[in-house]
C-alpha cells in the first residue's frame, strides 16, 4: 500500500511539474510575441521610409530575424499548448485555393533564395471548397515545405495533393511534400516526430529550428484523426504524406493552379 500511495504522490507531482511547465511556455511565449511584433511592425516602417540601400538591406535583415524568431515562439506557444490539452481543432468552410496560395507566398522566398525548383501537382477535380481546421491545415504543410527547403540544398520540392471522395459529403484529402534533400537514415526515420529532436546535429547545424514542427505536425495530424507518413532514402531525397478526413462544402472542381508554381 505504501508503495502505490508514493507511485501516486510522484505521478501526481511529475503531473503538476509539467502542467507548470506548460504554463510557464505559454505565459512566457505571450509576452515575448508582443514586443517582436512591435518591433516589426516599426520596422517595417523604417523599410517603407528608408531611402538608403545600406538602411533597407539592414531592415530587411531585421525582418527575416524577427519572423524567425517569432516563429520559434509560435512554435513554443503550440507545444504548450497541445501538452496542457488546451488546443481545439475548429472546423470552418475554406477555399482550398486560398490555402495553396498562402502556402506558397509564404515559401517561394526562401526556395528562390536556395535556387530550389517549387512545383505544385494538384488534381483538378479536388473540390473547391471543405470543411475542416484550414489553419491547421496550412500550418501542417507550411511545416512540411519548410522542412523540404532547408534539408535541400539542390533539386526541387514538389507538393502534391489529390483525394477521393468517399462517402456522399467525405472526402479524403492526400498531401504528399517531397524533395530531393539529404533524405533521412533508417534508424532514424523515428527520430524526427519527437519533441526538440534534430537528426545530425553536427552536419546541420546551420539550419535553424527547435525541433518541435515535426512534434506539432503529428500532433495536430493525430488530433484530426490522421497521421504523418514518410519514405525516404538517404542521400536522395525524403517523401512525407498523409490522408485527411474532410467535409464536402461545395463540389466545383478546384481547377487547374500550376500557375503559381515558381521553377528556377
Amino acid at each position: 500500500k505504501q508503495y502505490m500511495s508514493d507511485l501516486e504522490r510522484l505521478s501526481d507531482e511529475a503531473t503538476q511539474a509539467n502542467r507548470a511547465k506548460s504554463n510557464f511556455l505559454a505565459n512566457m511565449s505571450h509576452e515575448i510575441r508582443t514586443p517582436i511584433n512591435t518591433m516589426i511592425g516599426m520596422n517595417e516602417m523604417i523599410v517603407r521610409e528608408a531611402v538608403s540601400e545600406d538602411v533597407v538591406r539592414y531592415a530587411g535583415n531585421i525582418r527575416e530575424a524577427g519572423r524567425s524568431l517569432l516563429a520559434i515562439i509560435n512554435d513554443i506557444l503550440d507545444f504548450s499548448k497541445i501538452e496542457s490539452g488546451k488546443m481545439e481543432i475548429i472546423a470552418v468552410n475554406y477555399q482550398l485555393s486560398f490555402v495553396i496560395h498562402d502556402l506558397f507566398n509564404m515559401i517561394e522566398l526562401k526556395a528562390k533564395e536556395k535556387g530550389l525548383s517549387l512545383v505544385l501537382d494538384v488534381d483538378e477535380n479536388l473540390p473547391s471548397r471543405l470543411l475542416g481546421d484550414d489553419v491547421r491545415i496550412r500550418q501542417i504543410m507550411l511545416n512540411l515545405l519548410s522542412n523540404a527547403i532547408k534539408y535541400t540544398n539542390e533539386g526541387t520540392v514538389t507538393l502534391r495533393i489529390s483525394g477521393r471522395k468517399e462517402e456522399e459529403d467525405e472526402y479524403i484529402l492526400h498531401v504528399e511534400v517531397q524533395d530531393t534533400g539529404i533524405g533521412i537514415r533508417e534508424e532514424d526515420k523515428e527520430k524526427i516526430f519527437y519533441s526538440f529532436q534534430r537528426l545530425e546535429e553536427t552536419k546541420n547545424r546551420n539550419i535553424e529550428g527547435t525541433g518541435l514542427g515535426m512534434s506539432i505536425t503529428t500532433s495536430f495530424l493525430r488530433m484530426m484523426g490522421s497521421r504523418l507518413q514518410l519514405e525516404s532514402e538517404y542521400g536522395r531525397g525524403s517523401t512525407f504524406y498523409f490522408d485527411l478526413k474532410q467535409k464536402i462544402v461545395d463540389e466545383t472542381p478546384v481547377g487547374g493552379l500550376e500557375h503559381i508554381c515558381y521553377d528556377r
